[in-house]
């Protein structure tokens, strides 16, 4: 639990005893490679943080085509955030890529936490609105930037997530096919 009790340190000071307190409220659940966190339809009931690992969020279209919303890797949070507040059923999948390790908050149980941690309420604010910028900024990159400029700000920004996954997943990620993809890396391979 240190990984997440440093990221948490990166915007919020917790005492040592809040920090025992916090403990009694996380749990570690590792996942296979394959494995679902969460499926389309079902409750999600955690909000997660990956130790370890790394994994895809998607949605299903009525043709079956899988579309990728998120990566996540070390030191991200992965959940399907409308069914866990809203306590309905997920648009998303989570699936792990990777062996995946993870520390998750329960629903049944964050509101006391936050009552014993009354600075985590904050904590999880800033994350939702980091998290509401990311999407946000990510909208106007997928309509104003071509298909190169969002793979190169991709690589850019992400340079240890590419070679973790398959292309067909970046490719989807980033709104296009795999062959056109390929023919991004091959133009800028020649360069």
């Amino acid at each position: 639990m240190q990984r997440l009790f440093n990221y948490i340190s990166n915007y919020i000071e917790l005492t040592p005893q809040e920090l025992d307190v916090l403990s009694n409220y996380v749990s570690e659940r590792k996942y296979l490679k394959g494995q679902y966190i969460l499926q389309q339809g079902d409750v999600c009931k955690h909000s997660s943080f990956i130790l370890k690992g790394c994994t895809k969020m998607f949605f299903v279209d009525d043709t079956g085509q899988e579309h990728i919303i998120m990566l996540g890797v070390e030191d991200w949070w992965v959940s399907d955030i409308g069914s866990f507040i809203e306590q309905k059923p997920a648009q998303f999948n989570i699936q792990c890529l990777e062996d995946t390790v993870l520390a998750q908050f329960h629903v049944d149980t964050i509101d006391e936490v936050f009552q014993k941690i009354p600075s985590l309420e904050r904590f999880f604010r800033k994350l939702l609105e980091r998290g509401l910028a990311a999407s946000q900024k990510r909208i106007i990159r997928n309509f104003s930037m071509t298909a190169k400029e969002r793979y190169l700000y991709f690589r850019s920004t992400y340079p240890n997530i590419e070679q973790r996954i398959p292309q067909y997943l970046l490719a989807s990620y980033l709104g296009i096919t795999k062959e056109f993809l390929s023919k991004i890396k091959s133009q800028l391979a020649s360069q």
